[in-house]
């Protein structure tokens, strides 16, 4: 479950590095939709495991997923985006 984790959040990642590199306005907009379907599907799937682990197990995953979160803060997103969290 963490390695599907892991590889969509790299599928995010890149979807959204696309996104900003491109002019076309309708395929930024595809790209940051598909993004955000990653980001759905990431935030589901880490429901389940930390569901599945005891509550050392979570505090010990915070830290690292705190600073992976960081990084996403960095990105700027469209107003429509960033009033859907």
């Amino acid at each position: 479950m963490i390695q599907r984790c892991h590889k969509w959040r790299q599928k995010r990642k890149q979807y959204i590095d696309q996104a900003r590199q491109t002019s076309d306005e309708i395929e930024r907009e595809r790209l940051l939709q598909a993004a955000e379907h990653y980001c759905r599907i990431v935030n589901a799937e880490q429901g389940k495991i930390d569901s599945s682990r005891g509550t050392n197990d979570k505090i010990a995953e915070v830290a690292p997923e705190t600073s992976e979160s960081s990084d996403d803060e960095d990105i700027q997103l469209p107003d429509f985006i960033e009033n859907l969290k």
